[in-house]
C-alpha cells in the first residue's frame, strides 16, 4: 500500500443564495480543495470564504477550471475554440489566485471540472488549450486529471507535472474512463463500500469496472465529490479506512 495519498474534493460550488455541499466539514477531512472559479459555480464572496477556511485548516487550494456554463454546472460539452478556451482557463486561474492570496493562501495546482475534465481525456485540441493556459500562468502548477489521458500527454509535452486522480464515488468503464452521470449507477453512495473500494485501488492499483473487468489505475490523489449526497460521510469513511490500512493522507502540492 502507498505510504501516503492525497484526498481532494470539489468545493466552493454554491452560488449566491444556493448552497451546495458542506464545505466546512469537507475541509476538515481532505488535504486538497478543488475550488470553483466562477465559470461553473462559485461567487466571489463564497470563494474568498472557502479559501480562508482552507488556509486556516492547512488544506491546499487548487483552481477548478471549467467551461463557461453556470446554467449547466459545467457538465455540458461546449465546442469552444482552443484560443478562447486557453483565455478562459487563464482568466479562471488568475481570478482564484487573487482570491487565494487575499485569503492568506495560494493556488498550488489546477484541476479541470465536469465536462471539460471528461472531454480532454480524448479531445486533443482542447487538452492542449488547457495545458497551454496553465503553462502560461505558471509552469510550476501541477495538473490533476485522469491517467492515460490526452490531457496528460499534452501537459507533459509542455513541461507540466501531472498528478493521476482516482474517483472514490464514481463508476468506471472498462477503458478506465468514468461512467456518464446520465447512466444508472454512475455515482456510488455507500460509504463503507466506497472506502473498501478506495483501499483496494490504493493497494493494488486496480478497480473493478461496471462490466466486471479489472482495470489498472494510477492513484496519486483520490476525489470525493463535495456535492454528492453523503459526501462528508464518504470522505470520513475513506480517510479512516486508508489510515487503518497504514496509508497517510497528505497533499501532493
Amino acid at each position: 500500500m502507498a505510504a501516503s495519498v492525497d484526498l481532494n474534493a470539489d468545493l466552493g460550488e454554491g452560488f449566491g443564495a444556493w448552497k451546495l455541499g458542506d464545505d466546512e466539514a469537507m475541509l476538515g477531512l481532505v488535504t486538497s480543495a478543488n475550488v470553483a472559479c466562477g465559470f461553473h459555480a462559485g461567487d466571489p464572496a463564497l470563494l474568498l470564504q472557502t479559501c480562508r477556511e482552507a488556509a486556516a485548516r492547512g488544506v491546499r487550494v487548487g483552481a477548478q477550471v471549467s467551461y463557461r456554463d453556470l446554467a449547466g454546472f459545467g457538465r455540458r460539452f461546449i465546442d469552444v475554440t482552443p484560443e478562447d478556451l486557453t483565455a478562459d482557463v487563464i482568466y479562471q486561474i488568475g481570478a482564484l489566485q487573487g482570491i487565494a492570496q487575499a485569503a492568506g493562501t495560494a493556488v498550488t495546482y489546477v484541476k479541470p471540472h465536469g465536462a471539460l475534465y471528461n472531454t480532454i481525456v480524448r479531445h486533443r485540441e482542447q487538452a492542449e488549450a488547457v495545458a497551454a493556459a496553465v503553462r502560461a500562468v505558471d509552469a510550476g502548477l501541477p495538473v490533476l486529471g485522469l491517467s492515460g489521458s490526452v490531457f496528460f500527454e499534452q501537459a507533459r509535452q509542455l513541461g507540466l507535472r501531472t498528478v493521476a486522480e482516482a474517483f472514490a464515488d464514481r463508476a468506471y468503464q472498462a477503458d478506465g474512463t468514468l461512467v456518464s452521470r446520465r447512466e444508472p449507477g454512475a455515482v456510488l453512495h455507500d460509504p463503507v463500500a466506497i472506502a473498501e473500494r478506495v483501499a483496494t485501488m490504493v493497494t493494488t492499483g486496480r478497480v473493478i469496472a461496471v462490466d466486471g473487468t479489472t482495470v489498472p489505475i494510477v492513484v496519486e490523489s483520490i476525489c470525493v465529490h463535495g456535492d454528492s449526497p453523503g459526501a462528508v460521510q464518504i470522505a470520513a469513511a475513506v480517510r479512516d479506512r486508508l489510515r487503518a490500512g497504514g496509508t497517510e493522507l497528505s497533499p501532493f502540492s
